[in-house]
């Protein structure tokens, strides 16, 4: 299960244009209205399997895949930052860029060990793979999914409380559909 380490700096739908999107005036509902961006983004980040604003995350590992390819839970994929892997005595051993390679970064990415790489000594989590995903700031998210947040917090705003309101709407669904990676495996 990966691990987050570095949440968004910012959202890609700001606070006022969440408000213009549902032509509020006051600051009443600012709360609620902020928590609901917040939820839009993780539903449909969890649902395209991409990461909208730049994230720092964690995968673990008990062991390295036979075929030595690690395949990475999300993309955009920005940069690996560090593959650590942990012997007997839960000592890191930092892996060398040499040691690996970032393949198929724009929609598939993964990271192929190079050679022989150690093995890790501890029966759970024996690797790290730290990683930065994301399309880059808030004003980089794509305007498809940008638009899809608006209308997931617009319906969730007025369905409160409702049995429906969690439902992702239809016009959302089909503009972050070009966007969803699809996992075979």
């Amino acid at each position: 299960m990966p691990i987050l380490l570095a949440a968004p700096s910012a959202e890609p739908v700001t606070l006022a244009e969440a408000k213009a999107w549902l032509r509020l005036d006051g600051d009443a509902d600012d709360a609620l209205v902020a928590a609901l961006i917040v939820a839009a983004r993780k539903s449909l980040e969890a649902m395209t399997r991409r990461l909208f604003v730049s994230q720092g995350w964690r995968v673990t590992l008990d062991a390295w895949p036979l075929d030595g390819l690690v395949r990475l839970p999300f993309a955009p994929l920005q940069s690996v930052s560090a593959i650590r892997v942990y012997d007997v005595n839960d000592a890191a051993a930092t892996l060398s860029p040499s040691q690996w390679r970032v393949r198929g970064a724009a929609d598939d990415p993964a990271v192929a060990v190079i050679g022989p790489c150690p093995t890790p000594g501890r029966a759970f989590a024996g690797v790290e793979i730290d990683a930065v995903y994301g399309y880059g700031g808030a004003a980089d998210a794509p305007e498809p999914l940008r638009q899809a947040m608006l209308m997931l917090v617009a319906a969730w705003f007025e369905c409160r409380g409702d049995g429906e309101t969690l439902a992702i709407p239809a016009a959302a669904r089909v503009l972050i559909a070009p966007c969803v990676r699809l996992r075979l495996a």
